[in-house]
């Protein structure tokens, strides 16, 4: 499993910052020099500061790792200890598995096929394949300052809460440009993702969320960058699996201003790192949860502005909108005291749906599939929430 905090923890015996971030790690494989100690946090603080002095673009990054929470935290502390990285990740309730393998384990025999629990261990699986091949083609410190080329980023919780206020407290819209989904295949013949990316804000959506996944959505990054240079002012999330910082630098470069991060396959750690990534970026991360013990995790994360409870089940697929009300009954008190917008996701298709969330308590709606199968995704916002919007 990679997991980027735990590699970071041996930069003291690294030649270069950028290389230790970038570097797999397995229950098998364990770094030279994992101690916590001051002399570690000693070296982070001097790389910092001379990166800084440098301008160089792994600066921001170096910063992030300059806390003692991270190097004590109890997931390194466990690792240090001989505990694998997937105990760890299950004992806070995360099931996907994590390998490094050099080619897509369903494509293995033998021994090397392994069998994935669920859609969503499998599309895992995949993309660290998939991040794998892209690193080996652009090395992290390359993608670090094409990052730093890319347009300004734009305050994407900023623009939901603005669209919210611009409609009389309707929940904001973030319209998803996707070509297909792993259960309903494809959902557009004629799929010009610029095309709908202009009639979504043009009826009112608040941000766009880019399908960036080849392998089960048909998304790419050349959409991403084609929509960031078409003219499009919205926002854009990179909707992708994140599990290494590598994407978010990359996203960051093709023009994204947010990412998502699913606590189903992040543990807390990871999280908390990709989110001072994130920042140290100007971007926004959108924390996407399925259940009470996700969001439990969640919510004891600090920096989190925005929520987003998936209605749907990553592992069967199937939607069940009370999902988002369920939580909000729950565990609302405490989001409105730390001041998170939550966005509900998937399962929307109808204006009584939109009302359905907005009685729940949610700031803002993720929606694709009920827009994309109509003829002009565009006036199917309308549609959508029973009228139009103001943009």
């Amino acid at each position: 499993m990679e997991s980027p905090i735990l590699a970071a923890a041996s930069v003291a015996s690294s030649r270069a910052a950028t290389t230790v971030l970038s570097t797999p790690l397995s229950s098998s494989s364990r770094p030279a020099v994992l101690r916590t100690t001051d002399a570690a946090a000693r070296v982070v603080r001097c790389r910092s500061a001379a990166a800084t002095k440098q301008g160089s673009p792994a600066a921001a990054l170096l910063l992030a790792l300059d806390d003692a929470e991270m190097f004590n935290s109890a997931e390194v502390v466990q690792w240090e200890s001989g505990k694998s990285v997937n105990a760890i990740a299950a004992a806070q309730g995360i099931r996907v598995r994590r390998r490094c393998r050099p080619s897509y384990p369903s494509e293995g025999v033998g021994a090397d096929r392994a069998v994935p629990r669920d859609v969503l261990e499998q599309v895992v699986w995949d993309k660290e394949v998939e991040v794998s091949q892209r690193k080996a083609r652009a090395p992290l410190h390359r993608v670090a300052e094409s990052a730093q080329r890319a347009p300004p980023s734009r305050d994407f919780a900023a623009a939901l809460g603005a669209a919210r206020r611009r409609n009389g407290g309707l929940p904001a819209l973030v319209a998803e440009v996707k070509k297909a989904s792993p259960t309903r295949g494809l959902l557009r013949d004629h799929f010009n993702p610029v095309e709908i990316a202009q009639a979504y804000e043009k009826n009112g959506a608040a941000c766009l969320s880019i399908l960036t996944d080849e392998k089960h959505f048909l998304g790419s990054f050349e959409n991403l960058e084609t929509i960031r240079n078409s003219g499009v002012n919205c926002p854009l999330l990179c909707k992708d699996f994140i599990i290494d910082i590598w994407q978010i630098y990359y996203a960051r470069s093709k023009g994204a201003d947010a990412i998502l991060l699913i606590a189903a396959v992040l543990p807390d750690l990871d999280i908390k790192y990709m989110l001072r990534v994130c920042r140290s970026l100007g971007m926004t991360a959108l924390v996407e949860v399925h259940d009470v013990r996700e969001l439990d995790r969640v919510l004891k994360i600090d920096g989190v502005q925005l929520i987003g409870i998936n209605n749907r089940s990553l592992g069967t697929f199937e939607v069940d909108t009370t999902n988002t009300n369920m939580l909000l009954e729950k565990r609302g008190d405490i989001i409105t005291k730390k001041k998170i917008m939550v966005v509900s996701e998937s399962g929307l298709f109808t204006p009584d749906d939109v009302a359905y969330v907005q009685n729940a308590g949610v700031s803002a709606v993720l929606v694709g599939e009920s827009l994309l199968t109509q003829e002009d995704p565009g006036r199917a916002i309308a549609g959508l929430f029973g009228k139009e919007l103001l943009h």
